[in-house]
């Protein structure tokens, strides 16, 4: 199967933040699903889904330059030593955290949040909780932000007016801000990348403001400054070694 686009291919990167960012000659479905999930906008996220269950090759074709080999997508993907196949972004989200010394060891204040979102028929790109339980933070796309928090201080005036759960102290909202995404099948079991990945925003002065890690392990993510996202993924793909010059999927 084939699918036409205007681009060469699944990159290491998005071009427009980093030059130097290649095409990947094969990816598994897993990190198919993780990259377009996590912005790359060659795939929809949910286009892999049938061809995946059938085991069916997919490649992704430049139709302008039709001679170019572009990137083959199969169950088991080329193996990477490092680990990382490549750093992606996702711009136009928003931040809401909720919040109240009330929500520790309280069931149920999770599922209301959630609920919240749900009934604002907002997607949930990405969930972060303290481990005190003081907050749980999570990320809509912008456009759906402001029914989602409409939604949430319903249940909040609920839980204020009631003598016995006053869970929620506090809505916050961060419009100025982007997830970036560190994807790889490989990484999975393999020790340092998170740390890598951290040390390298570090000695940048890029600030973290939330980590969110799947239990796949197909990537780790995390929230900065939308500023700060560009020099973010521009580090990334350096940190892992992914530039044209210097890249090898062996």
């Amino acid at each position: 199967m084939i699918i036409w686009t205007d681009v060469d291919g699944v990159l290491t990167a998005d071009p427009r933040l980093v030059p130097e960012a290649r095409t990947l000659g094969e990816i598994s479905y897993n990190e198919a699903a993780e990259l377009a999930y996590f912005g790359a906008k060659v795939l929809h996220p949910k286009t892999l889904r049938p061809v995946s269950e059938a085991g069916i090759p997919v490649w992704i074709r430049n139709s302008l330059a039709p001679d170019r080999a572009g990137t083959k997508i199969t169950r088991t993907g080329h193996p990477a030593g490092r680990g990382v196949k490549a750093i992606t972004a996702i711009q136009d989200v928003t931040l809401i955290t909720v919040g109240g010394r009330g929500m520790v060891g309280v069931p149920g204040v999770a599922a209301k949040t959630f609920a919240a979102a749900a009934n604002a028929r907002a997607n949930v790109l990405l969930i972060s909780q303290s481990s005190s339980e003081n907050d749980i933070c999570f990320i809509v796309n912008t456009a759906d932000a402001s029914s989602t928090v409409e939604k949430l201080r319903e249940v909040s005036v609920f839980d204020i007016q009631s003598a016995a759960l006053k869970d929620i102290e506090h809505i916050t909202v961060d419009r100025e801000i982007a997830i970036v995404a560190v994807a790889g099948d490989r990484m999975r079991g393999m020790p340092g990348i998170a740390g890598r990945t951290f040390s390298a925003l570090g000695k940048r002065g890029v600030n973290i403001i939330a980590i969110a890690q799947g239990s796949s392990e197909y990537n780790v993510s995390f929230v900065v400054h939308s500023d700060s996202m560009p020099e973010a993924v521009q580090e990334l793909h350096k940190e892992f070694g992914l530039m044209r010059s210097d890249y090898s999927e062996v």
